[in-house]
């Protein structure tokens, strides 16, 4: 099917009530403009982001920009924060399924984060149900009812919604422009803002985004130039469309003073997203054998390189009057009393330590979490909607070293098997059409599936060996992978895993796993495998 706007999209799905909703004539419009005047620059930037590394990989480390100092010192700040936006203490994540929906603008926090991107399997039809159950959202109108008559509807005061759409290196594979797949980017942002932009506006909110996987200040002024040609479009004023970026990978956290400029009238805020760090840091250091992380399990925010990014992307944002979002804690409830309190106690200590660090809000899972968190910021608040009075000026500059801090820990065979049933049950979620998965009792999404796949890629490359003096190599990986598959299988039992692709998954995490060069998402060829 054709686009018949002078910007020619073809889509390649067949058109049913569910497209008609979401793709009208205005909508593939906005589209297409967006397409034909933006996809060569976010091709280009592509292209850098590959050279770039190309720099890493032959021995170079990320730094901050010498040609950019000017910008860092210099004294400026945004454009400024809606006031629905001034109190973000707690903020939910989750895929954009209806059920979920519901339950997170119900929860007991400030936000919801509506996920295009890491906690969404994006089938082509997910996709589009996902426009139409965020249509149903921002209108009121939302209801879900489960078979056995239960029903779902909003409360009368539901939390902000804020949507992420998925990165700029990831394709809609359904929607081509001169034969290639178009940005999955522009494709979430046209969809969302076009159905929605003027009644979120009426009710005194906005368009608002969370935008992913950012590595450059160009890639800023990139969205930046997409949300200004958008305002003009639909005669708004300068600023109307507010951003969130997620400070979620290596070389942007040497450019954070650069990306806020970039996005200046747009942005209110940066987002500590810890999980797609770690995975970036493993990622972008894969040839430097001096650099290579423990278990997964002994990567958490008391590392040095960790605890330096959180307290600079605070003191940065603060300094330029933006918001400084906490991380993620992938916990969630569980059935047992006992766990449960133990459940609790990590979230708590976790919130405790970035409020006290000068966070302004943070992220949970689940909704059962959210009071604790809640608890904790109210506590360390104490009546304001925020700390960007927090500006953490008796911190001694952070430099490079520290950014780049090896991490201490081990490498257990118990933690290299964990990574093996981790990766491999989400990633047969994620081809079964879920991308947000509990697993012994963690939230697991792409971004902590990535780690799991990448520590062992990188262990493997730099013959690493474990504490109990195994090498790690692709034959031990294999050897691994064949026991543990057959562990998933006794947990799961044989019902649930001859209906899933759990063979399908296990080779595609051997694929990646064992390549002699490092696949950059695993989403990419697992896309290829999606309807």
């Amino acid at each position: 099917m054709q686009n018949p706007t002078e910007h020619p999209l073809i889509f390649t799905e067949p058109f049913g009530a569910a497209e008609k909703k979401v793709l009208t004539a205005e909508a593939e419009a906005l589209l297409g403009a967006l397409t034909a005047r933006f996809m060569p620059r976010r091709n280009a930037l592509l292209d850098a982001r590959a050279a770039w590394q190309k720099n890493i990989d032959e021995g170079a480390l990320p730094d901050f920009l010498p040609e950019t100092a000017d910008i860092r010192k210099a004294e400026w700040t945004i454009r400024g924060i809606p006031a629905d936006l001034l109190d973000r203490r707690v903020e939910i994540t989750g895929p954009v399924e209806r059920k979920m929906i519901i339950n997170a603008l119900n929860a007991h926090v400030k936000v919801f984060m509506a996920d295009f991107e890491d906690a969404l399997s994006p089938a082509w039809d997910k996709v589009i149900d996902g426009q139409i159950n965020l249509i149903d959202a921002v209108n009121g109108t939302i209801t879900f009812e489960r078979e056995e008559g239960k029903a779902y509807r909003l409360n009368p005061n539901p939390a902000v919604l804020i949507c992420r759409a998925r990165g700029l290196h990831l394709p809609e594979k359904h929607v081509l422009w001169q034969g290639a797949p178009i940005a999955a980017a522009l494709f979430d942002f046209a969809l969302y803002f076009h159905h929605n932009h003027r009644a979120l506006l009426n009710k005194g909110s906005g368009p608002y985004f969370y935008l992913p996987k950012l590595q450059s200040h160009l890639e800023a002024a990139w969205w930046n130039d997409v949300f200004c040609y958008t305002e003009d479009r639909y005669g708004l004023p300068r600023g109307t469309i507010k951003a969130t970026v997620l400070i979620e990978t290596l070389p942007a956290v040497f450019q954070m003073d650069e990306i806020l400029l970039a996005l200046r009238d747009h942005i209110v805020a940066l987002n500590c997203g810890r999980w797609d760090y770690i995975f970036s840091y493993i990622k972008t250091l894969k040839n430097h054998a001096d650099r290579v992380l423990p278990d997964r399990q002994a990567v958490t925010m008391t590392q040095p390189f960790l605890s330096a990014y959180s307290r600079l992307l605070i003191k940065t944002c603060h300094r330029r009057g933006a918001l400084a979002m906490g991380g993620m804690a992938a916990f969630i409830p569980t059935r047992d009393a006992a766990g449960n309190a133990g459940v609790i106690e990590k979230i708590r200590a976790d919130k405790l330590l970035e409020a006290r660090n000068g966070h302004d809000g943070t992220w949970v899972a689940h909704p059962g979490l959210a009071d604790t968190a809640m608890d904790v910021f109210d506590a360390v608040l104490r009546g304001r909607p925020n700390q960007l009075d927090a500006l953490r000026q008796d911190d001694a500059p952070t430099t490079a070293a520290a950014l780049l801090e090896v991490a201490s820990g081990e490498r257990t065979e118990a933690g290299m098997r964990a990574n093996i049933r981790v990766a491999l049950q989400y990633i047969e979620s994620w081809l079964s059409g879920n991308g947000c998965v509990p697993i012994y009792s963690l939230m697991e999404d792409a971004a902590t599936a990535e780690i799991s796949r990448t520590s062992i890629w990188q262990w493997i490359r730099h013959q690493k060996s474990l504490s109990n003096g195994k090498l790690v190599s692709k034959a031990l990986f294999r050897e691994f992978l064949q026991e543990e598959y057959a562990v998933v299988r006794r947990e799961l039992g044989d019902a649930r895993f001859d209906s899933g692709r759990f063979a399908e998954a296990a080779r595609l995490l051997e694929d990646i796993t064992t390549a002699d060069e490092l696949i950059d998402f695993l989403t990419l060829p697992g896309y290829a495998k999606l309807a």
